[in-house]
């Protein structure tokens, strides 16, 4: 079965970090592009950034752009999401989706595999 668990969330001043991890269960990463999303109270599930499977990077969010970096280790089977100077506004829960093709994509409805997501909270 294919599963994806997500970790790092957690409750931070602005200005504060977090790394998120996305471990796979069931499959090998290195065959997939991993995108990562969040979903703030009452707003709809957006793109934040993805990684391809030789390790390429594209950011959806230009908010984040400088602040937020998207790595993946294969050995480990896990890919991360390294947030720096967290922001209010980054408040929601992070999700980690799997694609079995070499591209990202911005749209959620172009993965396949979800993992359970992950509450982060930015506030004083």
């Amino acid at each position: 079965q294919l599963q994806l668990v997500e970790s790092g969330g957690g409750l931070v001043q602005p200005g504060g970090s977090l790394r998120l991890s996305c471990a796979a269960s069931g499959f090998t990463l290195d065959g997939y592009a991993i995108g990562w999303f969040r979903q703030a109270p009452g707003k709809e599930r957006e793109g934040v950034s993805c990684i391809r499977r030789t390790g390429g990077t594209l950011t959806y969010v230009d908010s984040v752009k400088g602040r937020f970096t998207t790595t993946r280790d294969n050995a480990k089977n896990t890919v991360y999401l390294q947030m720096n100077s967290l922001k209010p506004e980054d408040t929601g829960v992070y999700y980690c989706a799997a694609r079995p093709v070499f591209g990202c994509s911005w749209s959620a409805k172009d993965y396949s595999t979800w993992g359970q997501g992950t509450q982060v909270t930015a506030s004083s």
